[in-house]
């Protein structure tokens, strides 16, 4: 299978530091120089806004495969697997956000974020008119080097990720979402990510069948579900290399590893670099001594 490449920006390799924390450019700026096809690849640390005003694409969500009609506006939350062959008259904006500057709705309305959205905007819908507003004039704020350019464009930002939030939530049968399961197994793992419980521990927790729960991760996040069990793993491992002086063996028992040599084996198969060789560059980069 071919390995879905990752990048900053379309084209552009992954750097160390993103140059920017939110980036606003056309859609045909870009698709335009790639024939108006986006092969599928991802962003480790990017939140994405697609807003189509004329046109039209074919669009890749993680396994979803959906055909996209103007106006409307998609979203594509990191780590997701994504692409996009839009036609040659399409028109539109492209948010790019770097994810540690999302403000995100602390309420039930937040699992519309977490997951990839196509929201078709009714023309007659004060809040879609709204939307299309605040994008537009997020896109001339990033244009124009104005006085409190980036106040204004954070505060932008933050009234588009309400407003997506919202339709996404009033577009769900009763605003369950779902009933929530991506935020429920989100719960389960922070629980339950020491005991090393297998996959259908969750499934079992969630009244799903192993199948569904499968098919219910792969479409909101293009990973199994095992891949969100083992992400959580590495983010607190990594949150343990940097912040404390804890040996590496202490490290894998506290993450429920029976065996510090596996619990190499696991770090670096993730990282691409063993846990102690990541800890004396990362703390090197933040100036802690080892």
């Amino acid at each position: 299978m071919t390995q879905t490449p990752t990048y900053r920006l379309y084209g552009e390799r992954t750097a160390e530091t993103p140059g920017f924390w939110l980036h606003c450019e056309t859609i045909r700026a870009r698709s335009s120089r790639y024939r108006w096809e986006i092969r599928p690849h991802r962003h480790d640390d990017f939140f994405q806004i697609l807003y189509l005003d004329a046109g039209g694409c074919q669009a890749l969500l993680g396994t979803q495969e959906i055909t996209v009609t103007p106006p409307a506006v998609l979203t594509v939350p990191p780590r997701l697997r994504h692409g996009f062959r839009f036609t040659e008259d399409t028109e539109g904006l492209v948010i790019t956000l770097l994810k540690s500057h999302l403000s995100i709705p602390q309420d039930r309305l937040s699992e519309s974020l977490t997951a990839p959205q196509h929201l078709p905007l009714s023309p007659v819908s004060p809040d879609a008119a709204y939307l299309v507003e605040t994008l537009r004039r997020l896109s001339a704020e990033f244009a124009d080097r104005r006085p409190n350019r980036d106040g204004l464009m954070a505060a932008y930002t933050g009234l588009l990720l309400q407003m997506i939030a919202r339709l996404g939530h009033d577009r769900t049968p009763n605003g369950q979402a779902g009933e929530n399961r991506l935020d429920r197994l989100k719960g389960l793992i922070h629980r339950h990510f020491r005991d090393h419980r297998p996959v259908s521990f969750y499934a079992a927790e969630l009244g799903l069948s192993l199948t569904h729960l499968n098919r219910l991760v792969r479409a909101a996040t293009g990973e199994a579900p095992s891949d969100l069990i083992a992400a959580k793993l590495i983010d607190e491992a990594k949150r343990d290399l940097i912040f404390s002086r804890a040996p590496i063996q202490d490290i894998s028992y506290r993450l429920g590893f029976s065996d510090p040599a596996y619990f190499s084996r696991f770090f670096t198969k993730r990282t691409g670099k063993p846990p102690l060789v990541w800890r004396r560059e990362q703390q090197a980069k933040v100036g802690l001594e080892s």
